[in-house]
């Protein structure tokens, strides 16, 4: 976490802090709260631990014990013959682009303008693999498969993201993500399943993991974002794409001697979690629907589609910083002290995911909180203190 950043020298001003930078003031705060708004609370190095059996069996570079449990009990929530666990989500979607790629003769992929490939990576698909680009239709609207009739150059892969998380969990409508998956199929494109938080794309669809990924030739998984493990990532598909991914996670340096510790926390999270995404929707969607009404604050996307949102907040970085710490010293409760992205001076965005911490607050408690947010307190009291004046003379 972070408040605000200091302007780079080579840039000029940066508009929003970076994800990875820290706020030493405010994780001493948060650390104080006995509650917290987002997602399963704060990651604590005890709770984490906690997620590894004691009787966990471990595995060596990778093979065996729990991280090959993890994978066949992946596989089979996926619908797919083979997985592979890799410590990183970066790592395994850029390896298995680039094996899609080169079985269809072309390293051109096709993905959204805010595509986490291309926002947050550094662009290591190009780097490292030498894959190109095409970036598909407005960065602020979801991606669409009229967007991509747009697109008049072969492709090899179409990446999908679901759901779209710059875009506050965002999802198509089903028969919107059948016509994309067609649209590449029929130009002879794999697609791969930017399944990040897929878990938390099943409520919406009212279908399984199995059915959603059945459309795709790869998916890829996140354990430690909606289902709260330690790190890594599962990719699934057909075993001789897995194969040929494990021959790559070797060369990028994933092989790592102990994947098991990963790996069971991973696996405690599907099956604490998994159970509960219904649930964590219908939180979400009645949150955003309280919060829509709400002046200063704009719920996006709306209706909300997943357990996530983006709330667009008409307040300061400093103001948002200050408030939320001071709602953590008065009320020990821990809310956004930084913005997902500054879009102005006055207009921040912040990334509300709704998980097990949050399902302890009513709709109304997390309306009156993000509304002490956006309104300086102390200024809206004072109207109410003035009219009180003439009738405390009076009494004297």
């Amino acid at each position: 976490m972070s408040g605000p950043s200091a302007p780079s020298p080579r840039n000029g001003p940066r508009q929003s802090p970076p994800p990875f930078s820290r706020d030493l003031t405010a994780e001493k705060a948060m650390r104080s709260c006995t509650r917290s708004l987002g997602g399963s609370g704060p990651r604590r190095g005890s709770d984490l631990l906690s997620m590894i059996p004691p009787d966990t069996e471990i595995d060596y570079y990778g093979v065996g014990g729990i991280v090959q449990d993890l994978e066949i009990k992946v596989a089979e929530l996926l619908g797919k013959p083979a997985a592979l666990f890799l410590p990183s989500g970066t790592m395994a979607q850029q390896i298995v682009l680039r094996v899609l790629g080169e079985r269809r003769g072309s390293k051109t992929v096709a993905f959204h303008p805010a595509c986490h490939l291309d926002s947050h990576e550094e662009r290591g698909y190009q780097q490292l693999h030498g894959l190109f680009a095409v970036p598909v239709g407005p960065r602020e609207g979801p991606l669409s498969v009229v967007n991509l009739e747009q697109v008049h150059e072969p492709v090899g892969v179409l990446l999908i993201e679901l759901p779209q998380r710059n875009l506050g969990g965002a999802l198509p409508t089903w028969d919107e993500l059948n016509a994309q998956v067609n649209w590449a199929r029929e130009r002879g494109a794999a697609v791969h399943l930017d399944g990040a938080r897929l878990w938390e794309s099943t409520p919406y669809y009212k279908r399984s993991p199995a059915e959603i990924a059945a459309l795709f030739d790869s998916v890829y998984v996140s354990f430690y974002k909606g289902l709260g493990g330690i790190t890594g990532c599962c990719v699934a598909g057909e075993k001789d794409l897995i194969d040929e991914v494990s021959t790559w996670r070797t060369r990028h340096g994933g092989r790592l001697f102990g994947l098991w510790p990963y790996a069971a926390s991973a696996m405690t999270g599907l099956e604490r979690h998994l159970p509960m995404m219904p649930k964590y929707y219908r939180h979400a969607v009645a949150i955003g629907k309280a919060l829509q009404d709400l002046p200063g604050v704009e719920v996006l996307p709306y209706p909300v589609q997943s357990p996530m949102m983006h709330l667009r907040l008409n307040v300061s970085v400093k103001e948002l910083r200050e408030r939320a710490l001071a709602i953590a010293r008065e009320e020990k409760i821990w809310t956004f002290a930084r913005p997902f992205v500054s879009e102005g001076a006055s207009l921040q965005r912040i990334e509300f995911t709704v998980g097990d911490t949050t399902l302890a607050f009513k709709p109304a408690e997390v309306c009156a909180l993000v509304e002490r947010l956006v309104r300086d307190q102390k200024k809206s009291t004072k109207p109410t203190a003035k009219r009180a004046t003439p009738a405390k003379r009076a009494r004297r």
